[in-house]
């Protein structure tokens, strides 16, 4: 069991160390360079302790003192807020508001989809990782339009994306040659340190493995 009392003093993210939803989490940790710890769970089998700390009984769970976070969006804005510098919202709340809404949309339209294809039965699965890929494509003029998703300067929005779209090929989703803007995209985002950083021991062995595959 982990005791989550002992950690009052130092910020912690309890995370799955191949979920999407933790690996998001963590990626904007990273960024942020937090003082903090990141404990891996299997998302599969919580300890009683953290359990209590989410009635839904999923991971992340970020333990900052005396506050308890669980949901990967909730703990993302608070990690932009506790650590302001630099900001991944925009400053204005119009711009900010759009932001939510695009992350909002991220998540219904795609990462549904994701999860469909990595927990849904075999037919299912098909066919979220068909749709999956053509609403990618059909995304395209989007990520073609500036140097980050619909924005000069990385947000809080390529922290939500980076995670699905490096997990595409793992999950068989390949893109078309026409698709190149989005295959670059996915390059400047997940090269960037803090997604590096961000990769845990499971994750990478994914990533060496692909490799070793020749995709």
């Amino acid at each position: 069991m982990i005791n989550v009392l002992n950690r009052t003093s130092i910020m912690t993210l309890f995370a799955d160390p191949i979920c999407h939803y933790s690996h998001r989490a963590r990626f904007i940790l990273s960024e942020k360079s937090a003082s903090a710890d990141v404990e891996y769970v299997d998302g599969k089998d919580l300890p009683e302790d953290l359990q209590e700390l989410n009635p839904y009984g999923k991971l992340p769970i970020l333990i900052d003192r005396d506050l308890s976070l669980f949901n990967s969006r909730i703990i993302m804005e608070y990690l932009d807020e506790r650590f302001p510098h630099p900001p991944l919202y925009p400053i204005d709340p119009v711009s900010r508001a759009r932001s939510r809404l695009l992350i909002h949309r991220i998540d219904k339209d795609w990462y549904s989809l994701l999860d469909d294809v990595i927990n849904a039965g075999e037919k299912k699965a098909a066919k979220a990782k068909k749709l999956l890929r053509e609403n990618l494509i059909a995304a395209i003029p989007l990520f073609s339009a500036n140097k980050y998703f619909l924005s000069d300067d990385f947000t809080l929005v390529d922290g939500v994306l980076a995670p699905l779209l490096w997990r595409l090929p793992f999950h068989g989703i390949e893109l078309p040659k026409e698709a190149k803007v989005i295959n670059d995209y996915i390059a400047r985002v997940t090269e960037r340190e803090a997604f590096q950083l961000s990769l845990s021991p499971e994750e990478r062995d994914m990533m060496e493995s692909h490799a070793l595959m020749g995709s």
